[in-house]
């Protein structure tokens, strides 16, 4: 039932959806109020009332008619307006996302009862609190990384993610990140990522602390709420996007925190509703809600006569001796807008590489051209000559068909890379004989 704050919230979105003077806020008003007049006076007073220039805020607006004594007594009589799509001025009027302009059409649009779309749509934080069990929407598992921490993978069950698939090809596909994004983008690639930075004098890389659990509920409503939907609909398809961690999942944490970060800190971060690392539609709502980091970035790059490109959490800047002059000095402007956007820099992974030294990022050496390290290539090429010799090595545990697939996706990544190179590897792999594997440890790790 719609109460006196939902109805002001109602007319201050419609006030300050266009120009604030009295002609065309009622123009906006009218089939609220139909031919009653007490609407117009109110809004009246209102306007004589605000001092200020351009529009009051929202929050304004809505405590002046709550003390409205007028208001108060005839809000009831308002018409609630039909939910309709909206999109921000700009480039998301040509968005082609599907038009839902309630819950109901959501569920439609996913086929699914309400009852169900409720159940996997968090809005309200319940993840958080159901003990572990069938009634979780998500999995949880820790990955352990070489620096001794650990990452949380939350992988939503499989009806959910069917959900967030749906949610993915039809809404955010249609929804353009910013051009220096390379990362979980059809048609870029870790080559595209770094091409604009070989044979520069100095590569400037940096990385974005907790990216994922970094972006909290209002960032990723925000993407949708600009898309047009509604209040209730956007705040629906992110809640199917975003998850709040339970506590119980730090009792298994196998790693060591990062820098200064206690087990506290942390497991308030990933609490609060976030993106979950693991759900088919987190690179994507990263990307978008990254979008002002990236203006702004290549932005500030711009000014430094640098160029810019972004992968995921990984920050990569490149320029020439003007550049190279003040790159040190640069990093804490990134850091700072970082910070100013709600991410936060990773200090100890910041590195300035000029010429003399290899020049390294994403796997790619970028000093002269586009390579990978010597040693990885060089092993890669061992295990082959080797499997080729005296037939292939699966690990233990590992089935043939599953170690045949982890050595061509080593071997396409080098040909992405260098071309050359990932020929000659591929002529070795197509000598192996899948027929007569070796028992014994294998190389490839």
């Amino acid at each position: 039932m719609q109460t006196a704050r939902d109805a002001a919230r109602t007319i201050a979105q419609l006030l300050l959806s266009g120009p604030f003077d009295e002609p065309a806020v009622w123009e906006r008003l009218r089939p609220l109020a139909g031919r009653r007049r007490w609407l117009r006076f109110c809004i009246r007073r209102m306007l004589t009332a605000w001092k200020g220039t351009g529009h009051p805020s929202s929050a304004w607006i809505i405590d002046f008619l709550l003390s409205d004594a007028r208001f108060q007594a005839s809000w009831p009589t308002l018409r609630t307006p039909e939910p309709r799509m909206s999109p921000a001025a700009g480039a998301p009027l040509q968005w082609p996302v599907p038009s839902l302009g309630t819950p109901d059409e959501v569920a439609t649009w996913l086929a699914v009862s309400h009852r169900e779309l409720e159940a996997r749509a968090d809005t309200w934080g319940r993840e958080a609190r159901t003990p572990a069990g069938p009634m979780r929407n998500f999995d949880y598992s820790w990955r352990g990384k070489r620096s001794g921490a650990a990452r949380l993978i939350e992988a939503p069950r499989p009806r959910l993610r069917s959900l967030q698939r749906k949610v993915l090809h039809g809404v955010l596909d249609a929804i353009p990140p910013h051009d220096a994004a390379h990362g979980f983008r059809r048609g870029r690639s870790v080559a595209t990522f770094t091409a604009p930075h070989v044979g520069k004098q100095i590569v400037v890389r940096m990385d974005l602390r907790d990216f994922f659990a970094s972006i909290h509920r209002a960032q990723i409503q925000a993407i949708f709420a600009t898309a047009g939907y509604p209040p209730a609909v956007a705040k629906l398809l992110a809640a199917l996007c975003w998850n709040a961690a339970p506590d119980d999942i730090w009792l298994d944490f196998p790693g060591t925190l990062p820098d200064d970060l206690g087990r506290l800190p942390a497991a308030r971060l990933y609490r609060r509703p976030h993106l979950p690392q693991g759900a088919p539609t987190s690179p994507a709502v990263a990307n978008l809600c990254a979008y002002r980091l990236d203006c702004r970035l290549a932005g500030l790059a711009r000014s430094a006569g640098a160029a810019y490109t972004r992968y995921a959490d990984d920050l990569l800047f490149s320029g020439d001796a003007d550049f190279a002059r003040t790159a040190r000095r640069f990093t804490l402007h990134v850091a700072a807008i970082a910070r100013e956007e709600g991410f936060a820099a990773h200090p100890r992974k910041t590195r300035l590489m000029r010429q003399g030294v290899r020049q390294f990022a994403a796997g790619v050496v970028l000093n002269e051209r586009p390579n990978v390290p010597r040693r990885d290539y060089e092993r890669l090429k061992a295990i082959l000559h080797r499997a080729a010799r005296i037939g292939p090595s699966p690990s233990a545990g590992e089935t043939l068909m599953t170690y045949r697939a982890r050595l061509a996706g080593k071997i396409a990544w080098v040909a992405s890379i260098s071309p050359r190179r990932g020929e000659k590897l591929q002529a070795v792999f197509e000598q192996i004989d899948w027929g007569r594997p070796n028992v014994g440890h294998s190389l490839c790790e």
